[in-house]
């Protein structure tokens, strides 16, 4: 089943979950921010392009669900010393658009720029966000997450905190 351009509803659904999944990000609340993933959610960000069989390929990050759980773990021990002091973040959502519907998941882009501030410096991240949404009952979680970075193809600094 196609979107129909006319369905505002679904499309301010749906930019609300995404700005609210970045202020969560943004405010290192990634408690709050792990349960908006479904239970079979994979998160992924690919190296070197586009990223075509994350199997097969190079990935910054290509985590299931269990996997996005520990890197939060990880995160409060407090031993994540890249992270030490945290990072100071904002990011700039833009063009959300809903791509189509199949099957219950909805499928959506948007662009992403990330400031990062931190004791190494000052970091700029750029990113193409594709997303598979799928409504739960107590609203929409992510069943997919990948980041396309602009600059994925250069040496990264650390990404302690998700992106």
């Amino acid at each position: 089943m196609s979107v129909q351009l006319h369905d505002d509803a679904l499309l301010r659904d749906v930019t609300q979950f995404i700005y609210r999944e970045a202020r969560l990000q943004d405010d290192h609340e990634y408690d709050a921010w792990e349960a908006l993933w479904t239970d079979d959610g994979i998160y992924w960000i690919p190296a070197n392009g586009e990223g075509g069989n994350p199997d097969e390929e190079m990935s910054i990050v290509y985590d299931n669900r269990s996997r996005i759980a520990l890197r939060i773990r990880q995160l409060h021990t407090g031993k994540r010393y890249s992270q030490i002091p945290r990072s100071r973040l904002r990011r700039i959502v833009s063009n959300i658009e809903v791509l189509g519907q199949e099957a219950g998941d909805i499928r959506v882009t948007a662009n992403a720029m990330l400031f990062e501030s931190s004791q190494r410096g000052e970091t700029i991240w750029a990113s193409r966000n594709e997303y598979v949404l799928r409504r739960q009952p107590d609203g929409l979680r992510m069943a997919c997450k990948k980041v396309i970075l602009v600059n994925n193809e250069t040496a990264l600094f650390t990404m302690a905190f998700l992106i």
